[in-house]
């Protein structure tokens, strides 16, 4: 009788192990091509309303670099209204400055393209620079291109698009001055957000604030590293004897928020009129002091101030100028490093899977969980012997 009984399991019931839940679910390769199609989705959504993403992101980002001046104010005991007047005041400030800067460069610009062409400077220098590519055994054609750069014609239509650029700029500085005062009295009240939502929203709002900070640090490395870059260039061509020297010291100043391609295009103008002034010896002592001067700060000291600022590495930077000019218009250039912050935040911030992804992007603090040691899972295996074999003694 006892050796017809079954004898008991000493590892328990058994257990089946559940089935893979690929099943159900979506492959990994799908997923992506589906979040591929989404933001293709969303991307071209931005690109069709740009008039109106475009200077909805300026004042975004305005509104965002002088919330600060709130919080000393608060401290002093101002009521939320004049802490907010005083935020939407430095807001207008900069874009008057902006504003100013640009009106005078525009008008510096067109006066000097307007002597150049009634006094016939620009068609000698295009018929030099022809010649000088005939001798070096250029053809005919690749020549004629060269020349036309420094045509009249050319110019004097640069010189009107640029009025007519001037317009739709002050058209859409109109917009952004109306939504910086509604961006300004909402940022008041959601300063209430920490205190209200930490428990349930802390970690959204931590990225909340480290990508509004990040934004700041960018804009203030920036402007810094631009008015130094301006300064030095504008008094180099003053003493080369370049005709408005302040017209390119302003485009150096704010070619310098484009990152990587920013310092060619500053240096274009005024290479031009350079050699029309000068000739050759000119023209290569501008490309010569630009490439010092921009070339030291812009391409080898201020990428590393910028990298630390908003954890971008070099070549998402580069890339982000491109894609953002090709998504809103011109302004994309300028606010590409915080648009590919925010959608660094939107997309990857947040979910544990995409820490390799952050890693990439540049973000320093997108470390990986470390894998446990080997003492711990050491000490596991004794425990796990031991409750094996109680669990035998029970069932006998």
């Amino acid at each position: 009788m006892l050796r017809n009984r079954r004898p008991k399991d000493v590892h328990g019931p058994t257990r089946t192990s559940p089935a893979p839940a690929t099943a159900g679910g979506l492959s990994p390769s799908l997923r992506v091509l589906l979040a591929l199609a989404g933001a293709t989705v969303a991307l071209a959504g931005v690109y069709f309303a740009r008039e109106v993403f475009g200077p909805v992101a300026l004042a975004i980002v305005i509104v965002v670099i002088c919330e600060p001046l709130r919080l000393p104010l608060d401290r002093r005991g101002w009521p939320r209204w004049a802490s907010t007047t005083a935020v939407i005041a430095l807001a207008y400030l900069i874009l008057v400055a902006m504003g100013a800067l640009l009106w005078l460069a525009g008008t510096q610009f067109a006066r000097l393209i307007t002597d150049l062409v009634s006094e016939g400077g620009l068609t000698r220098a295009a018929d030099q620079l022809v010649s000088s590519l005939q001798a070096l055994g250029l053809d005919a054609e690749a020549s004629d291109a060269a020349a036309s750069v420094l045509d009249p014609e050319t110019l004097l239509g640069l010189v009107r698009s640029v009025g007519g650029t001037v317009l739709s700029v002050a058209t859409a500085l109109f917009f952004v001055c109306a939504y910086i005062i509604f961006m300004a009295v909402d940022a008041a009240r959601y300063r209430q957000a920490p205190a209200l939502f930490a428990a349930t929203k802390g970690a959204t709002i931590e990225r909340i604030v480290r990508l509004n900070s990040g934004i700041r640090r960018y804009y203030v490395v920036n402007a810094t590293f631009g008015a130094i870059v301006a300064v030095i260039d504008g008094l180099a061509l003053w003493w080369m004897g370049i005709p408005v020297p302040v017209v390119w010291a302003i485009l150096a100043f704010v070619t310098n928020f484009i990152p990587n391609i920013g310092f060619i295009l500053g240096l274009v103008p005024p290479a031009i009129l350079a050699f029309v002034v000068g000739d050759w010896p000119l023209l290569l002592a501008v490309i010569a002091v630009y490439c010092v001067v921009n070339v030291v700060l812009q391409v080898l000291v201020q990428p590393k101030f910028v990298s630390d600022a908003v954890d971008l590495s070099l070549t998402l930077s580069f890339l982000s100028v491109i894609f953002w000019t090709f998504i809103i218009g011109p302004l994309g250039a300028i606010l590409s490093i915080p648009l590919t912050l925010l959608a660094r935040t939107l997309v990857l911030d947040g979910d544990p899977s995409t820490t390799w992804l952050r890693w990439l992007s540049g973000d320093r603090t997108a470390i990986p969980p470390e894998p446990p040691s080997s003492e711990d899972s050491s000490d596991t295996r004794p425990r796990r012997r031991r409750s094996a074999r109680a669990g035998r003694a029970t069932d006998r």
